[in-house]
């Protein structure tokens, strides 16, 4: 059966449809899967966020990338590989008050970047000047594909004519209905409904149309649209509707990017964020098989990708 069958895939009229999942390489090693780094967690004053970027993190890893750095504020670094021991990381520079050093994070991620297949930056990365600063110079100047998602997406948002300088071989974005307003506010584009498939569809190409990028638009019935190309699925369950969720799809989508795009001739970024969309949707279907659709906890939504990834790849055609 196909990925579009499964999840109620549907196209307009120019796309095709959704490829299978890669096969996964039997000689392969670590390096063969690429590397994705994972840009978030923050610390505000009292209140300290980490779990998404772990989650972004461990659906990365779930959904087969060979290795995955964790770019965190360095009073969490510590905690964030004990709490994910199969990644690696990488302590941002903060300063007195626990915000980030843009300078001192821009060294860091450059050294992380040299030698990464895709990122993910977003994340519980908390909002300010700071975070806007190494969001934007992040877009300047890295070289390979970027998940931009959760508060990147809001950083954007906030800062005038982000769009001018952007050398990022590639974007993904992936806005929920509220950032996806934020944003279409701050680029002067038409609002989407976020109880419109419709509506969300535009939505999805317009954003993409207006930034050259693959956006995703999330919803009941998820959008996505490189701006002429548009699908969308209603690919998960009511059990997605829990803190994080949003996170590991941004992961698993650039896990498929540093495996099936980056590493040579493949998949677009179109057909790896189909493929996100569509495996996180099943993930979470596979739990609510078992649980219902109630009480789903995000780390859960990765435990469930391994499991989704093999039923795909030995499902008949």
């Amino acid at each position: 059966m196909s990925i579009d069958a499964l999840v109620d895939g549907q196209c307009d009229d120019t796309t095709a449809p959704t490829p299978p999942l890669p096969a996964r390489d039997p000689r392969g090693h670590k390096g063969t899967f690429g590397t994705v780094v994972v840009v978030g967690g923050s610390i505000q004053g009292s209140r300290v966020m980490l779990g998404g970027a772990l989650i972004a993190a461990r659906s990365a890893l779930r959904a087969g990338a060979g290795l995955v750095q964790l770019a965190v504020p360095e009073p969490l670094a510590l905690a964030a590989l004990s709490a994910l021991e199969s990644a690696t990381g990488r302590a941002l520079p903060v300063d007195t008050d626990g915000h980030l050093d843009p300078s001192g994070c821009a060294a860091v991620l450059d050294e992380a970047l040299a030698d990464a297949h895709a990122l993910a930056i977003g994340p519980a990365l908390g909002g300010g000047a700071a975070v806007e600063q190494v969001v934007v110079r992040t877009l300047a100047n890295a070289r390979m594909p970027i998940v931009i998602d959760a508060d990147a997406l809001n950083a954007l948002a906030r800062t005038a004519q982000f769009d001018r300088d952007i050398g990022a071989a590639g974007l993904i974005l992936t806005p929920h209905p509220g950032e996806y307003a934020r944003l279409a506010a701050a680029l002067h584009i038409e609002p989407a409904a976020a109880d419109d498939d419709a509506s969300r569809e535009m939505g999805a190409r317009s954003l993409a149309q207006r930034l050259g990028c693959i956006a995703i638009v999330k919803g009941p019935r998820t959008a996505v649209s490189d701006g002429i190309h548009t699908w969308s699925a209603r690919a998960g369950t009511a059990a997605l509707a829990t803190g994080g969720a949003g996170d590991a799809l941004a992961g698993i989508v650039a896990s498929f990017v540093a495996q099936f795009h980056a590493r040579g001739p493949g998949l677009s970024l179109f057909d790896c964020a189909r493929l996100g969309v569509a495996v996180h949707g099943l993930a979470a279907r596979r739990w609510s098989g078992v649980h219902g659709d109630a009480g789903l906890l995000a780390s859960e939504i990765c435990e469930m990708i391994p499991d989704t990834l093999a039923a795909l790849r030995t499902a008949p055609s």
